[in-house]
């Protein structure tokens, strides 16, 4: 009996490890049922990087609705553009007859140095990277294999490097997570539903391929090649989601493999956008762009440039950029209402980050030094609300507040610093709670009256203010019982 229990023991922890490692098939409900690792969830924030063919002219006039400044669609909205002025602009500085093509042996990445890329990003507070392998243009930053693109990647043509593969090594170094976007479609050679390309079609006859060569013969070995190869673990997608339905990628049948087969199966997560039908339905996260999006019961990625481009635009000038505080502020906005932020940086071809770049990447990360355990592994807190005396006086907020919290303790996020008394209304547990302002060794005062806690927030000079902007309450023990 004693050997019986034995092994019902063990056949009872097999059958728990074989249904635990039972596969995802190629569906929905299979697919969808799988969790979203949980390191996705803690980082919080990561860099997106657009870099490719289109950082040489680098131009798009910048227009104040959303959407119209993205300079790394020249190709297709620049360049024979007569609206926006893309057309007079090329003309003029490049030619006429000059391609999109011409400047791919432009693009060079002569001063680039991965490492520093990778150091500065860590230095952000920055927990991933996404680096876009391949953007519309079809133009590959690795090596590929594929014999379609055997002169439009960045070995055969411009840096003669492996771009993928030499920043994949840095970010690691730096002991970053490193991710990989991929546009499902190319613009030369996947039209719009009904028959239309979005560049000029003597570019598709000259440099595309058909639609079935495209899907079997390029996009789809690609996605394996850069799995297979660079191991990412974010696979972001974009623009599968604008035409054409989970059949005809094949996305269930590679989101399948990706689960079960690659080498990155436990830990890779993905978004929401190869295929029609997926946004906000399918993926480890949904993912929105310049978008106040308020996503519920679902993990979920803000992303969004320092001004109004992905790839760099020497258009913009200083007051097209949102200064380090916005992006702080938007930073803290997203993860208090549950998300992720992926901040974009637009090097130049040469491969250098722009300086206000880098020093909105520097001021991020000295907010982060301070008040970086209010936003790494919390989750968001809606059970309270907030007020200050002033506010309560005056039925105006004069002050904005956020929240998140971790294990038993609550932070509150002050985007200026308060200079009233600051009170946390309709809290769980008042009993042995301690409070602090972190980056401040002093002690504060604060005290308890039913179940709200009052803060007074220590009077002092903008000179011995603990950090620029965003200060941090700290509630020790309010979410225990």
């Amino acid at each position: 009996m004693k050997k019986n229990g034995y092994l019902l023991v063990i056949i009872s922890f097999l059958t728990i490890i074989t249904s635990a490692q039972e596969p995802y098939t190629a569906d929905w409900k299979s697919l969808d049922s799988r969790p979203c690792p949980e390191w996705f969830l803690d980082a919080k924030f990561g860099i997106f990087i657009h870099w490719g063919v289109y950082t040489v002219p680098s131009w798009r006039k910048v227009e104040s609705k959303r959407y119209a400044s993205y300079a790394e669609w020249y190709y297709a909205s620049v360049m024979e553009n007569d609206e926006n002025g893309g057309r007079e602009f090329h003309e003029k500085n490049y030619g006429k007859d000059f391609e999109y093509h011409d400047f791919g042996p432009m693009f060079r990445a002569e001063l680039w140095d991965p490492s520093f890329w990778a150091k500065a990003i860590r230095e952000s507070g920055a927990k991933y990277v996404v680096l876009g392998s391949k953007h519309h243009d079809g133009y590959c930053l690795w090596p590929t294999k594929v014999p379609y693109k055997e002169k439009w990647n960045s070995m055969n043509m411009g840096p003669e490097r492996d771009l993928v593969g030499e920043l994949t090594e840095a970010v690691r170094g730096e002991g970053l997570i490193m991710g990989l976007y991929y546009s499902i479609p190319d613009w030369e050679s996947v039209p719009r539903p009904n028959g239309k390309y979005q560049v000029n079609m003597k570019y598709v006859e000259k440099y595309g391929v058909d639609l079935d060569t495209y899907l079997n013969k390029i996009y789809k070995p690609q996605l394996r090649e850069l799995v297979n190869n660079y191991k990412p673990t974010v696979l972001w997608a974009d623009a599968g989601e604008w035409a054409y339905d989970d059949e005809f990628w094949g996305t269930k049948e590679f989101l399948a493999w990706l689960y079960n087969d690659s080498p990155v199966k436990d830990e890779v997560v993905v978004n929401d956008r190869f295929c029609k039908g997926m946004p906000g339905k399918h993926g480890d996260f949904y993912s929105s762009e310049y978008q106040d999006a308020d996503i519920k019961d679902h993990p979920w990625e803000e992303n969004r440039g320092m001004g109004g481009s992905y790839g760099f635009n020497r258009a913009e000038n200083l007051e097209d950029y949102q200064s380090s505080e916005e992006l702080v502020e938007e930073l803290i906005d997203v993860v208090s209402r549950g998300g992720n932020f992926l901040l974009n940086i637009g090097p130049t071809a040469d491969g250098r980050i722009p300086v206000i770049q880098q020093e909105r990447l520097a001021d991020i990360g000295e907010w982060f030094e301070i008040n970086g355990e209010a936003i790494y592994g919390t989750r968001k807190y809606e059970q309270i609300e907030a007020e200050d005396t002033a506010s309560a006086i005056s039925s105006t907020l004069t002050n904005e507040y956020y929240y998140t919290s971790k294990e038993k303790d609550l932070y509150v996020l002050c985007i200026e610093y308060p200079e009233v008394q600051l009170i946390i209304n309709e809290l769980p547990n008042t009993k042995g709670i301690n409070v602090t302002l972190l980056g401040y060794s002093k002690d504060i005062d604060w005290t308890v009256k039913g179940d709200q806690c009052i803060i007074s927030p220590p009077q002092m000079y903008p000179s011995q203010f603990p950090c620029k902007y965003a200060f941090v309450f700290k509630i020790e023990g309010v979410l225990s019982n």
